[in-house]
C-alpha cells in the first residue's frame, strides 16, 4: 500500500489547461507548448541529494550495480502500462523541436502517453484517448465478463496463475473454444531479457556488499526475477536489515483497474537514516496501547495485535518505474503477499528527503495561500512527517477480521470499492486520535523528545493538518486520498474544529478540533466494524464532496505545483546513464513560473 500514490483526478485544473473531459463524440483536444509547459509545472523539480560517504566500500560498489538494475525496470513499467510505450518513447527522442522535446518530458514524468493528473488523459496523438483499465496486463479489448468467464472454468491452481499477481494475460492463439481463448504469461517470460539482465546486476551486488542481510535479500530477489516465485525473497526483504535499503520488484496493483490483481515493477534505492529510525520505534512499541484505547466499542478492538510493524525512515537515492511516474510516493508499506504479512508483518518505510521536498515545494506555498497569518506561524515539517508515520502505522490498527450475519468477512470485503476511501480517512484520522494520545501520555511512553507534548506542539499537528488536508484535495474525489480528505474536511468544518474567515483563509479551533477528531474516528472505525456498505456509501455521497467554498479555495491554488519531479543528483554522480534521461530538465536552467 502505497501513501499519495493512488494516483488521479485534479479535475479542477483541466479548465485552465485547455483539456476536454468530454467523451468519445467530442475528442479532447491535445495540449500545445504552452499548455504541456503549464502541465509539467505542476511538478517542482527536487533534486535528490543524498549523503553515501558512511556507507562501507562494498555498499557503495553494491549500489552502483542496484542503481543499473533499477533503470531497467523503467523499461518493464513503461511496457506493463501500454505495448505501444517503447515505438512512441523512440519517437518522441528523435523530435528535437520545442513541442517535441516538451512531449518528452511530460511522457518522462508519466512514463506514458497520459496525464495521470488529468483522469489519464492523453496528452499525445495517435493513441488511445485513455490508459486502458486493466494496462497492458490484460488484452486491451479484453472484457472483464470474459475474463471472469474464463477464470470460472479453470482449475484452482490455474485460476490462482490466472489471477497472480506475476502474470500478465493474452489471447491464446488458434484457440477454438470461447471458454479457453486466454492464457496467463509468467513475468519472468514476458520479460525475460530485462528480468534477465537485472538479475545479473543484482547478483553482482550481492557479490558486492558486505552486509549479510542485503546479500541474501539481492540473490533471492534476483532469483526470483528468473523463477517468477517472490516468496522467499519478500520474507528476507522483511528481514532486511542494512545501511543501504532496496525495494525491488514487482508490488503494488494501482494500475490494474480492471481488478487490481497484477504487480507492476517499481524500485526504490535508499539509504538508511538510523537516528531517524530509532525515535520511530517509540511508536511501533506502542500500537497495541492506541488499539486498546480506540474510540469504538471495545468488543470491536484487537486484543492481541499481529507482528510487530518496522519502521524504516530513509533518504531515497534513486526511484524507478511504478516508484517514479506522476505523483510521488512519500511511503510505502509493504509487501502485499498475504503469507508473508501474516508470518512476518509488513513493513513501513518513510521517504524523508521526498517528503521535505514536498513539504518545501507544495505544502508551504498552499498554507501561506490558505491559513491566517497567526496560524501560518505554526506549519512545520516535524508534524507533517510524523502524522505521515502515524498514517501508515494506523493502516494495521482497527477492524480487519469481521462477523457479518454470522459470515467470517473483512472489512475490505463488504465495503468493496468505497473501502478505499474509508480506510485512507480513518489512517488519516486514527492517526491524529494516535499522536494526540501519545502526547497526552509522554511522559510514560517516552515519547517526549519525538512528540513534544506542550500547547505549542498540538497547535502545529492540527493547523499542519489543515494545510495539508489542502494538498491532498488537490487530488481529486476519484482518488481515495481525496475522497477521504473530502469527508474529513467537511466534518471538521461543520463541528466547528475547522474556522472559514471572511478573507478566505482558514484556521483551526483547538477548543473543538480533539472531541471532532474523536467523533468521526469513531464513526469511521464503526463502519468498518460493521462492514456496513450503506453506511459508507451515504458518508462518502454527502460529505465526500467538494462544496462550493472549498472549491473556490482550491481554485484558488493554481500555480501552485501539485508535485515534485526529483532529479537523481546522486544516482547519476555515482553510475552515469550513457545517454540524459529523456526530458530531463536541470533545475539550475529550468524556469519556474510565479
Amino acid at each position: 500500500m502505497r501513501l499519495a500514490a493512488g494516483l488521479a483526478l485534479i479535475l479542477f485544473v483541466l479548465g485552465g489547461l485547455g483539456i476536454s473531459t468530454t467523451g468519445k463524440k467530442n475528442a479532447p483536444r491535445l495540449p500545445d507548448l504552452a499548455q504541456l509547459e503549464k502541465m509539467a509545472y505542476r511538478f517542482a523539480p527536487a533534486p535528490m541529494r543524498v549523503d553515501t560517504s558512511k556507507l562501507s566500500l562494498g555498499d557503495r560498489q553494491a549500489l552502483i550495480k542496484v542503481i543499473e538494475a533499477a533503470r531497467i525496470l523503467n523499461d518493464i513499467f513503461m511496457r506493463q502500462l501500454w505495448d505501444g510505450n517503447p515505438a512512441l518513447y523512440e519517437k518522441l527522442q528523435k523530435d528535437t523541436t520545442p513541442l517535441g522535446k516538451a512531449r518528452l518530458h511530460y511522457f518522462w514524468i508519466n512514463k506514458g502517453p497520459w496525464s495521470d493528473l488529468d483522469d489519464y488523459q492523453a496528452f499525445l496523438p495517435g493513441v488511445p484517448a485513455r490508459k486502458p483499465q486493466g494496462a497492458n496486463f490484460y488484452p486491451e479489448n479484453m472484457t472483464k465478463d470474459a475474463f471472469e468467464k474464463w477464470v470460472a472454468q479453470l482449475s484452482p491452481k490455474e485460476q490462482e496463475e490466472a489471477k497472480s499477481f506475476f502474470t500478465i494475460i493474452r489471447w491464446r492463439e488458434n484457440s477454438k473454444s470461447p471458454a479457453n481463448n486466454l492464457l496467463a504469461i509468467p513475468y519472468s517470460q514476458a520479460y525475460a531479457d530485462d528480468l534477465s539482465n537485472a538479475s545479473s546486476l543484482l547478483h553482482e551486488a550481492a557479490a558486492l556488499t558486505d552486509n549479510e542481510s542485503l546479500k541474501k535479500f539481492l540473490n533471492l530477489r534476483a532469483d526470483a526475477f528468473l523463477s517468477n516465485d517472490y516468496y522467499e525473497s519478500d520474507m528476507a526483504w522483511m528481514d532486511l536489515d542494512a545501511p543501504l535499503d532496496i525495494t525491488i520488484g514487482p508490488y503494488e496493483t494501482y494500475n490494474d483497474e480492471l481488478f487490481g490483481y497484477k504487480a507492476a515493477f517499481e524500485t526504490y534505492v535508499n539509504d538508511r537514516d538510523d537516528e531517524e529510525t530509532a525515535k520511530l520505534s517509540v511508536f511501533s512499541a506502542h500500537l497495541q496501547e492506541i488499539e486498546d484505547n480506540l474510540p469504538i466499542d471495545p468488543q470491536y478492538r484487537n486484543a492481541k495485535l499481529g507482528a510487530a510493524a518496522p519502521i524504516r525512515v530513509v533518504d531515497q537515492i534513486l526511484s524507478a518505474g511504478d516508484g517514479a511516474h506522476a505523483v510521488q510516493t512519500t511511503a510505502y508499506n509493504l509487501p502485499n503477499d498475504d503469507r508473508v504479512v501474516q508470518q512476518k508483518g509488513s513493513k513501513r518505510v518513510m521517504l524523508k528527503n521526498v517528503q521535505e521536498a514536498k513539504f518545501r515545494s507544495v505544502l508551504l506555498p498552499i498554507a501561506r495561500r490558505t491559513l491566517t497569518q497567526e496560524a501560518m506561524v505554526d506549519v512545520s515539517f516535524e508534524p507533517f512527517f510524523t502524522h505521515t508515520v502515524a498514517h501508515e502505522l494506523m493502516h494495521g490498527l482497527g477492524p480487519h477480521q469481521i462477523k457479518v450475519q454470522g459470515r467470517d468477512t473483512t472489512p475490505r470485503e463488504e465495503i468493496k470499492e468505497l473501502f478505499g476511501a474509508i480506510e485512507e480517512a480513518k489512517a488519516d484520522v486514527t492517526g491524529l486520535f494516535a499522536l494526540q494520545y501519545w502526547m497526552d501520555h509522554a511522559k510514560e511512553l517516552q515519547s517526549g523528545k519525538l512528540l513534544p507534548a506542550d500547547e505549542a506542539a498540538q497547535r502545529q499537528l492540527y493547523t499542519t493538518y489543515l494545510a495539508s488536508a489542502f494538498r491532498s484535495l488537490r487530488f481529486g474525489l476519484n482518488d481515495a486520498h481525496g475522497k477521504g480528505m473530502a469527508v474529513q474536511f467537511n466534518t471538521l468544518m461543520d463541528k466547528g474544529a475547522f474556522v472559514a474567515h471572511p478573507d478566505g483563509t482558514f484556521s483551526v479551533d483547538m477548543s473543538k478540533i480533539k472531541t471532532a477528531v474523536t467523533e468521526l474516528d469513531h464513526d469511521l472505525l464503526t463502519i468498518e466494524a460493521h462492514g456496513d456498505y450503506a453506511a459508507a456509501k451515504k458518508m462518502l455521497d454527502e460529505i465526500g464532496v467538494i462544496r462550493p467554498g472549498l472549491r473556490k479555495t482550491l481554485d484558488s491554488l493554481q500555480g501552485i505545483p501539485t508535485d515534485i519531479e526529483p532529479i537523481f543528483v546522486t544516482a547519476e554522480e555515482l553510475a552515469p546513464t550513457v545517454k540524459e534521461p529523456p526530458g530531463k530538465v536541470e533545475p539550475r536552467t529550468r524556469k519556474r513560473r510565479r
